[in-house]
């Protein structure tokens, strides 16, 4: 069950890398897409760096509607994710030629994806520079939500056996989310004020 998640949360939902599915939607026409390069970059707003490339139906979406929704997807989704990656919603509605369950945005037009680990609704903050340079879009969230399975005590808990969400790394080869490894918390250290170590915090 999807359930809401602090906007002081939501850069978690993404910090692990996975890859993501970006919807979008503007005058009665909506896509959806497969994005390897989104990531966090500020906590509070919570803002994320995605990568839309300049000829995609996406980005013209996305530029018009003035937001998207991201979304973790899960291992069950592998093969969803590599084919809503691989062709242009110009060609048609991939919603209804790969028949994706979604239900409505709460805080903008694009859809919400059946099934994933994480929904983000977001707003484009523009920064045409960037681009059109580097094809790299700043956006804001406004909405968040994980599934409740899971998603707990502000973190993720996957199971052992189950569904993890995905990282892309070529032509349809994915890795699953893997095992949680917690660092030791470093013994405090005292340092004189001119010890010059201290500057490399």
């Amino acid at each position: 069950m999807r359930v809401p998640v602090p906007l002081a949360m939501a850069h978690r939902l993404l910090n692990h890398g996975p890859t993501a599915l970006v919807t979008t939607a503007h005058g009665g026409r909506r896509n959806v897409m497969a994005a390897a390069w989104v990531m966090p970059i500020d906590f509070d707003p919570p803002r994320f760096a995605a990568v839309v490339a300049a000829d995609t139906f996406t980005r013209e979406l996305l530029v018009a509607a003035g937001g998207c929704a991201l979304h973790a997807p899960l291992s069950t989704q592998a093969d969803l994710t590599y084919a809503v990656g691989s062709c242009s919603g110009r060609d048609g509605d991939k919603f209804d030629r790969l028949g994706l369950a979604c239900d409505p945005g709460t805080a903008g037009a694009a859809p919400l994806l059946h099934g994933c680990a994480a929904w983000l609704e977001c707003r484009r903050l523009p920064e045409p520079a960037n681009e059109e340079r580097y094809d790299l879009f700043v956006l804001e969230c406004v909405a968040a939500w994980a599934d409740d399975a899971l998603w707990r005590d502000g973190g993720w808990h996957f199971p052992a056996v189950g569904p993890h969400t995905i990282h892309h790394e070529r032509g349809g080869r994915f890795f699953r989310t893997g095992e949680p490894l917690t660092a030791a918390r470093p013994p405090r250290q005292t340092m004189a004020p001119n010890d010059s170590s201290a500057k490399l915090k």
